[in-house]
């Protein structure tokens, strides 16, 4: 690890970066994990919502439970730094969310 304090990226607005730059260490993995969570959030979002509009008849994976359908996507999500496998669609506004299993079945 480098004794140099990281260079923000240019992409980065400058007031972001000096509203970081006053939050301590504690706080900062606060932020991260939950820009993490939102970015992912927002990505499976753009996802459903490309995937509403496609009506191409895709191949049924084996493995989808019967209560789950055919149009939702695995998601990762993390808890208590374990990660898990979740099938999820919309329904309606909603966002449904079903167990799939652990990405790593060995933890």
């Amino acid at each position: 690890m480098s004794y140099e304090p990281p260079t923000p990226p240019q992409e980065l607005p400058a007031d972001v970066v000096d509203t970081l730059d006053d939050y301590s260490p504690e706080l900062l993995r606060y932020v991260a994990r939950y820009t993490k969570d939102l970015a992912e959030y927002r990505e499976r979002e753009a996802r459903l919502a490309e995937n509403e509009g496609n009506n191409q008849i895709k191949e049924q994976p084996e493995d989808l439970p019967d209560d789950v359908p055919s149009k939702a996507t695995i998601t990762v999500k993390e808890i208590n730094d374990n990660r898990y496998y979740y099938w999820q669609w919309r329904d309606g506004e909603k966002i449904r969310s079903k167990y799939k299993g652990p990405v790593d079945p060995e933890n």
